[in-house]
């Protein structure tokens, strides 16, 4: 099919495909909720309900691109939903827990602003290749952290959260550690990527990056940045190894893993109290007790779908009331998501990640020429992430929308290479 334009009325053609590239830019960088969110909040970073209210406004253009795009390309969109049914049926569940929640009018706005973001997850899954998402990211990403850089330099004050911390274009210091650490990602994969020809300007963004993180202090990031360096390591390892070296390294890594974690049960809050340090985890470990306790009251089907931490709960605002501060959430993605729809709901959520980790790393052993690696980093990172934070399932959040991108892109290709002897990217368009 050629390719569609749109010409203006002094005669320049716009091609559908620059319409793509930039409304995905666009709308990415509205959805990491960058510098518009920080113009309209307190100094502390808390927005009002005439902000939320106004901050919703430019999400109905996005959602507008999406539904556009969509139509555009609906058979790819079938077979990107047919190749994965799991991350259909995990959005159904919001709409369904509408019949269970505790706030069925605040769980139905919301899951229509999750169903768009998913379907924006859609859009670049299938109209974007890993490399060409790589690039797109590291645009729109490079413009927040250097944003961010400019602000704190021009308007300290305003890039400073009160305890000193910074928070660039963001409205707290941790959503620009995330976003800093993705960066810092990226901005390693393009270094890694010589096809880009973009090493220069990786260079100076890894630089921006590593100042963004350092200077939020957010512990989140810092691990999740570490982590992506190891990953980097394991999966660049795994990519070399004959088959059953392959498994080799899965199984170590595997028990490394696990015994990484029982580690830290065991052993983190010691440590932390002998070093003088937070021991609660900045009041999240008393936040966890007393959420694991709501859960189990409804553990087969939970709240519904993000009613839980809403004023008119009366359990969250014993929360509240005990930890002495208004949690938005569980500081945890796992834990919200049994919140939000108990075992229930976690059930197919556990099915997936697995599958989608199994698929992400074929794709980079098998068809690695297409830049695969970030991708599988990025999805383990996120899941590191929601040990502390609450990211899954996020209306209106860029680092969900990625998360949510490889998963379908992980589903949409590995039956394509996994078929093709030689795999190749005209393979993988025609099967798309």
């Amino acid at each position: 099919m050629g390719v569609a334009s749109l010409r203006t009325a002094s005669g320049p053609t716009i091609s559908w495909r620059a319409i793509e590239c930039w409304g995905a830019g666009i709308s990415l960088f509205f959805q990491t909720g960058a510098l518009l969110p920080l113009m309209l909040s307190d100094a502390d970073g808390t927005l009002s309900e005439s902000a939320k209210s106004i901050l919703r406004l430019p999400c109905l253009p996005i959602y507008a691109f999406t539904i556009l795009v969509l139509i555009r390309n609906f058979p790819q969109f079938l077979t990107a939903v047919r190749r994965n049914l799991i991350v259909p049926l995990i959005l159904a569940l919001p709409f369904l827990s509408t019949l269970w929640s505790i706030g069925p009018s605040s769980t139905l706005r919301r899951a229509i602003g999750l169903l768009f973001c998913v379907l924006l997850s859609y859009i670049l899954a299938i109209r974007f290749t890993p490399r060409q998402l790589l690039f797109l990211l590291f645009t729109t990403l490079g413009a927040c952290i250097l944003l961010s850089v400019v602000i704190s330099v021009v308007s300290p004050a305003l890039a400073t959260m009160p305890d000193g911390a910074m928070r660039g274009v963001f409205v707290h210091k941790n959503v620009l550690g995330w976003y800093a650490s993705l960066m810092i990602l990226v901005a390693t994969a393009v270094l890694i990527d010589d096809k880009l020809g973009l090493r220069r300007t990786a260079f100076i963004l890894l630089a921006a990056g590593i100042i963004c993180l350092a200077s939020s202090g957010s512990m989140t990031a810092i691990i999740a940045t570490i982590v992506a360096f190891c990953l980097i390591g394991f999966y660049s390892l795994l990519q070399r190894s004959s088959s059953i070296g392959r498994i080799v390294i899965v199984l170590f890594f595997i028990q490394l893993s696990v015994g990484i974690l029982i580690s830290l049960h065991e052993f983190l809050v010691p440590a932390l109290e002998a070093l003088g340090k937070d021991a609660t985890l900045t009041g999240r470990v008393p936040l966890w007790e007393l959420v694991d306790r709501e859960i189990s009251d409804r553990w087969l089907l939970g709240y519904g779908y993000q009613a839980f931490w809403t004023d008119a709960n009366p359990e969250a605002t014993h929360i509240w009331t005990k930890i002495g501060w208004a949690a938005p959430h569980s500081h945890n993605g796992y834990r919200d998501i049994l919140l939000s729809f108990g075992v229930m709901g976690m059930i197919p959520f556990a099915l997936m990640l697995p599958h989608a980790i199994r698929q992400g790393a074929f794709l980079h052993c098998y068809d690695a020429q297409y830049g695969w690696l970030w991708l599988n980093v990025l999805t383990i990172m996120i899941l590191v992430m929601n040990l502390t934070e609450s990211i899954f399932l996020v209306q209106n959040d860029a680092i969900f929308i990625l998360f949510t991108t490889a998963i379908i892109m992980f589903s949409l290709y590995a039956p394509v290479v996994s078929s093709s002897p030689s795999p190749s990217w005209q393979a993988s368009r025609v099967a798309v």
